[in-house]
């Protein structure tokens, strides 16, 4: 094989009959393709970016609570701890706030500003993770 800018290139020294060209690459009935498994598999894996909800954006708008990419940050490392863990509805607490989360969709449900967590009751969360 030759190495053409790192892509592996296969000698060919003769091109296959027209009979055994069309029948080599044909799947035989209730045989699944590479790529249909590969398609399957990349739905159901979880994303890993953090998205906000319209209720999530508002509050933060609403609270005055800024939303940086260091923020971003820690969300998203809490979310890939919070799904290693099994968390599915989870509150997890940052220097700034505190974001109720639902991790099966990676999504910021809501948020709460640090000055007005100490007045509010969380309910239905499973887990609890505090990022600094």
């Amino acid at each position: 094989m030759a190495r053409i800018n790192e892509l592996l290139i296969p000698n060919v020294t003769s091109v296959p009959s027209k009979g055994k060209a069309e029948t080599s690459n044909r799947l035989t009935p209730g045989q699944k393709s590479e790529f249909d498994q590969f398609v399957k598999e990349s739905s159901q894996t979880p994303k890993n970016g953090v998205e906000l909800s319209s209720h999530a954006a508002k509050r933060l708008e609403e609270r005055n609570i800024s939303f940086d990419g260091q923020e971003y940050l820690k969300l998203q490392e809490a979310l890939g701890k919070l799904r290693m863990k099994g968390g599915h509805d989870s509150l997890v607490i940052t220097n700034k706030a505190a974001y109720v989360m639902d991790v099966d969709r990676g999504m910021v449900v809501t948020a709460v500003d640090r000055e007005s967590m100490n007045e509010n009751v969380f309910t239905k969360i499973d887990s609890t993770i505090f990022m600094n």
